[in-house]
């Protein structure tokens, strides 16, 4: 048994109330949209989070007041990346992402692109890193609909989710 670290309980409950279901953050979404929050949202499968996604999610933060991360599913995931992924499962995926600071809410979706999750959110931002064409976002058409941008942020060369699973292939076998 480990021992109990003073605080430590009221960290994990913070971390899970920043998870949320569809439904919760379609509500939070438009209490905030109501006091003039500026909405971001990027979605992704953060299989083995890496400083790529932290340095990511930091820029992503910068162009709202409020950043919302929409995780894969495992299902989708293995439609996306193959039989072999994910490594990690959703739960515990989204509650990494959850735990970082410049997140404020993340959710699982269960499709293979969110385009419906942002069609019921009506993000004014959505973000994707340079591994992206502008044309090939999930929701670009919706969300310019409502007047909402596209912002594509650049990627660190060489470091990804498959590079650090090479790594680990080549050093263990």
């Amino acid at each position: 048994m480990r021992p109990k670290v003073e605080g430590e309980e009221v960290e994990v409950r913070v971390v899970k109330e920043k998870i949320r279901s569809r439904e919760e953050l379609k509500d939070e979404v438009g209490r905030l949209k109501a006091r003039g929050k500026k909405i971001v949202f990027t979605n992704g499968c953060f299989d083995i989070l890496h400083v790529g996604h932290t340095r990511y999610l930091g820029e992503a933060k910068k162009l709202g007041d409020v950043l919302i991360v929409a995780v894969n599913s495992d299902s989708s995931v293995k439609a996306i990346k193959g039989e072999k992924r994910p490594l990690v499962p959703e739960a515990e995926r989204v509650e990494v992402v959850a735990s970082l600071e410049v997140v404020d809410f993340a959710t699982v979706f269960v499709e293979e692109t969110p385009v419906a999750l942002i069609e019921e959110l009506e993000p004014d931002v959505i973000v994707k890193g340079g591994d992206w064409d502008e044309k090939d976002v999930a929701g670009r058409e919706s969300v310019k609909k409502w007047g909402g941008k596209v912002a594509i942020i650049p990627q660190i060369e060489g470091v990804s989710t498959t590079n650090v699973v090479e790594k680990i292939r080549k050093i263990y076998g």
